[in-house]
């Protein structure tokens, strides 16, 4: 199974040679996450794609100085909505029924739903759902890149304040949750290029219910 040998190429790269990405294959990659799984199709989250050198300098500074962020191709991060509104249901209402050519009031039982859960929350609560449903877009992400063969490093050693300040985060209604860094491993600087893969074993991992 071609995935199994995707997966098994891929790692945390920590050394990235500064090669640019095809356009072919970042496009795939971001089409990937696009169609990411995503609790009730909802989508609370946006991904920024930071490709400016002089961004990704002041990146770095609050990021422990992490190489990737400069040696990438491009970074992308993941930003939860801060704040979830019934108007943003609605807006997901009507592009459902407008991409499916039904009519909007067939869907007032899953609005109700949706609203319900979210006017149940406080915004801290939705802020983690909605940080945790960009988890899933963030894996969805790296199991694309390893199929194109760029490497991917899923990164959370940042200051997120700070992030979000360089950014312009908060503005846009959004605050940072992960960074994915993608370009290509410089085997000569990244002493892990050549290591073995350490996972846990199927045994130790999967416990099956009788």
């Amino acid at each position: 199974m071609k995935l199994i040998e995707d997966l098994n190429w891929r790692y945390a790269t920590k050394r990235m040679t500064g090669e640019a990405i095809p356009e072919e294959k970042l496009n795939n990659i971001l089409e990937a996450i696009r169609l990411s799984a995503s609790s009730m199709g909802f989508q609370p989250y946006s991904v920024l794609v930071v490709q400016d050198p002089a961004v990704r300098k002041k990146i770095q500074a609050v990021a422990y100085n992490q190489p990737q962020i400069v040696e990438a191709s491009h970074l992308l991060i993941f930003a939860a909505w801060a704040n979830l509104t019934d108007a943003q249901v609605d807006a997901y209402m009507n592009q459902i029924a407008l991409e499916r050519g039904i009519d909007v009031s067939s869907l007032d039982g899953f609005a109700g739903s949706l609203k319900g859960t979210i006017n149940s929350r406080t915004a801290e609560q939705n802020f983690q759902w909605a940080a945790k449903q960009s988890y899933i877009a963030l894996g969805t992400g790296l199991v694309a890149a390893a199929a194109e063969r760029v490497d991917a490093t899923p990164m959370e050693g940042f200051d997120p304040a700070a992030l979000d300040e360089i950014l312009g985060l908060s503005e846009k209604g959004l605050r940072s949750v992960t960074i994915m860094a993608l370009g290509y491993r410089d085997a000569e600087k990244d002493v892990l290029a050549a290591a073995k893969k350490v996972r846990r074993s199927k045994k130790d991992l999967f416990l099956e219910l009788a």
